[in-house]
């Protein structure tokens, strides 16, 4: 200690345990400011600088970087909110390490567990894949798909429910079914370039047909045929049917009328369909124990179900027509692709 109440680079490295070299790393890098030169310019630093430096040291501690640690530092007024806001986002960053991590673990034993045929395979669909997982392929999918100029709140409610997380804790089984939605979608994508152009026509406002009012049925419609489901009702009239009917006709400016719910249970049974993707985002969401819960796919074809029960023989042909025009695209399979 000098009689100025100053110490030198090395009494500082000895008080906190640390060597000249990492005092004078910090020190270089405007982190630890030195308060004056000796006469033989050798740094000479205050009291203030060994709890500085022990902050230092605990910041570097939770793996921050640098430059990091010296935006905490410029915020001293507000140490405690830095703090905050540095603990917040280590723990995102740790997360998202530890999913990467887990995911990473459940690949190994998914390529480990599989014969040598399947190998090659499963290491081309999980190789695909980000670690940890990404659902951004599957949310363009279905952007691609849905509407042109859908409200952003009815875009997001059908991302919600048709754009399968990611498994909390991936199982070989799951990182297989998230590894063949991803080529599934991705594929999709790729060999539909012109997809807009075949876009069914209820997706065609300048049709006359008002995409919004259908899906915002389709939507609830969904919600209700999800409760039936759970309760493991057969496909039935009621309320739900009536919610899916009405977002049809609605988007065509028709009414519901039994002619409408003969030509619409023929067109849909027509409609392209994809199981597929609901088959897999069903292995996704399957819990531990107990029945999934009910896909939007499985709405869809619970109400399909319902529809055809409640339909009988068309006897009338014009009146099938004023119901579905056979010129008119096939409506899309709602949320099914």
């Amino acid at each position: 200690m000098w009689d100025d109440g100053l110490v030198s680079i090395g009494e500082l490295a000895e008080q906190a345990g640390v060597t000249v070299r990492t005092v004078r790393f910090y020190s270089d890098r405007g982190l630890l400011p030195e308060a004056a030169r000796s006469a033989g310019g050798h740094r000479r630093y205050g009291a203030e600088a060994l709890d500085r430096l022990r902050l230092i040291r605990s910041l570097r501690a939770l793996d921050l970087p640098v430059p990091a640690v010296g935006r905490v530092l410029a915020r001293e007024g507000s140490l405690a909110d830095a703090l905050e806001d540095v603990v917040a986002g280590q723990l995102r960053e740790l997360g998202s390490r530890m999913a990467a991590l887990r995911w990473r673990e459940a690949v190994l034993q998914l390529l480990g567990d599989c014969t040598a045929e399947e190998r090659a395979d499963r290491l081309r669909l999980v190789g695909a894949v980000s670690a940890p997982p990404s659902t951004a392929p599957m949310a363009r999918f279905w952007r691609q798909w849905l509407p042109p100029r859908l409200p952003a709140r009815l875009v997001t409610a059908i991302l919600d429910q048709a754009v399968p997380q990611p498994p909390a804790e991936p199982s070989p089984a799951r990182v297989l079914a998230f590894a063949r939605l991803h080529a599934f979608v991705s594929a999709t994508c790729d060999t539909r370039p012109g997809a807009r152009s075949e876009q069914p026509a209820e997706h065609r406002p300048e049709r006359g047909y008002r995409p919004a009012v259908l899906y915002d049925g389709l939507l609830e419609s969904y919600a209700l045929a999800s409760t039936e489901l759970r309760a493991g009702r057969p496909p039935r009239e009621g309320g739900a049917l009536d919610c899916f009917v009405s977002a049809h006709a609605g988007s065509r400016g028709l009414r519901d009328t039994p002619a409408l719910r003969r030509g619409l249970s023929g067109q849909l049974a027509a409609d392209p369909r994809a199981d597929r993707y609901w088959q897999l985002t069903a292995e996704l969401s399957r819990p531990p124990t107990g029945p999934p819960d009910p896909t939007p796919g499985d709405s869809h074809d619970w109400l399909c179900a319902a529809l055809a029960v409640g339909v009988t023989d068309v006897a009338d042909p014009t009146e099938a027509a004023e119901a579905a025009d056979p010129t008119e695209p096939r409506p899309g399979p709602d949320l099914r692709n």
